[in-house]
């Protein structure tokens, strides 16, 4: 079962588009930093271009950053082969193939640059813990969830929170990956023990601390967050998600958020899907990378799009400040505060990962938002070659 959102597909490309022209270049050394602002919104079934120049990219600069992208790849089977020696035994469907490497660069909300496939539809991993962390805040908004140190217990009621570890569990937690929270989902243990449930990712035995005292990464617990949105939401997320992200901001109709086969849950006497954060153990949520760049557009333009609000600012404020026992970690974004994670990127830059890699780097000192799918090495780097094309 796979719930999908509404919109004309935009065209795929397979070559790069690169627009170029001129413009008065601005001083040598000379940097114009664009405060993410509101102003142009593409509509559903379009993103209008503009030529680099006439934003003052330099075109050169901006050709060679693309090519940088283009010549590094991910090493990932294009089959999929070896997603169960990296991750474990599947509970969820794969494709049969990936795209190439692809993605976009919009500046200022324009598409400056386009290259490989852009409108591929692949697994996009653990960029999907992003969509949740958003879904969280439209619960907020909402009045689903108060505030987030509330405990999850206090509104869910499905024996996922019964023990006495993991009752004092609270939204910031999960949404921070430091819930410490015990149990298993969908025949997967939280404590991530053995190779054959865990391929490469299996982890020694650790004794759990407190909830609240220790960041760890981890889908089990993810899973345990989405469900608990289910819940409070009372329909299956797919459908929130569509109703009041991807159709406010015009996404296409291709995307689906796929379950595992075992994550049914009975809902008002309805068996309804339980989606997961990611796609380690298959399924999650599959993507073109125009997609993407809106998702990674409505917070550029925190929150808020054109008029209509997704997001509460508190919330998007929250969320891209770092957890007490995080590696540069909000609400389920990475983030560059140390400088660490995004090397050479303002320090509010951040960032949606995904294995593959599958990546949304935000600026907002820069206007800018870029994806890179499938690729080898640090996101930040391909943005960093893109910034120095701004003059």
């Amino acid at each position: 079962m796979t719930l999908v959102s509404r919109r004309t597909a935009l065209v795929s490309s397979l070559a790069l588009v690169l627009a170029v022209g001129t413009a008065a270049a601005a001083p040598a050394g000379v940097i114009k930093r664009a405060v993410a602002r509101p102003g142009y919104f593409p509509p559903a079934g379009d993103w209008a271009r503009k030529q680099p120049a006439a934003l003052g990219m330099d075109p050169a600069a901006l050709t060679a950053a693309v090519a940088y992208a283009q010549a590094h790849e991910t090493e990932r089977a294009l089959d999929f082969s070896d997603q169960e020696a990296t991750f474990g035994t599947r509970l969820g469907s794969m494709p049969t193939r990936r795209a190439r490497t692809n993605g976009l660069v919009i500046y200022k909300g324009y598409v400056v640059a386009e290259f490989g496939d852009t409108s591929f539809v692949d697994p996009t991993y653990s960029v999907a813990k992003s969509m949740l962390s958003t879904l969280a805040g439209v619960a907020q908004r909402d009045g689903r969830i108060g505030k987030l140190d509330e405990p999850v217990a206090a509104r869910v009621q499905d024996g996922g929170y019964a023990s006495a570890h993991n009752a004092s569990v609270t939204w910031k937690q999960h949404l921070q990956q430091e819930s410490e929270w015990e149990g298993s989902m969908w025949g997967k243990d939280a404590d991530f023990v053995g190779k054959a449930a865990f391929g490469a990712g299996e982890r020694k035995p650790r004794t759990l601390g407190a909830p609240g005292s220790h960041y760890e990464y981890n889908d089990v617990r993810i899973n345990r967050f989405a469900l608990s949105l289910l819940r409070v939401f009372d329909k299956p997320l797919p459908e929130v998600f569509q109703e009041q992200v991807m159709d406010v901001i015009g996404a296409s109709n291709s995307w689906k958020w796929v379950p595992y086969h075992n994550s049914y849950v009975d809902l008002h006497g309805k068996q309804v899907p339980s989606v997961s954060g990611g796609t380690r153990w298959g399924g999650g949520m599959w993507i073109d990378s125009w997609d993407m760049a809106r998702f990674g557009y409505l917070w550029l333009r925190g929150g808020q799009w054109n008029g209509r609000t997704v997001l509460p600012s508190s919330y998007v404020k929250e969320a891209l400040t770092p957890s007490a026992h995080g590696p540069d970690y909000g609400y389920l974004w990475w983030l560059n505060t140390g400088g660490k994670t995004l090397p050479g990127l303002p320090a509010n830059a951040f960032a949606a990962l995904g294995a593959g890699s599958n990546t949304i780097v935000v600026s907002p000192d820069h206007d800018l938002v870029v994806v890179w799918r499938w690729h080898g090495g640090n996101a930040a780097e391909f943005t960093r070659r893109v910034i120095a094309a701004i003059r």
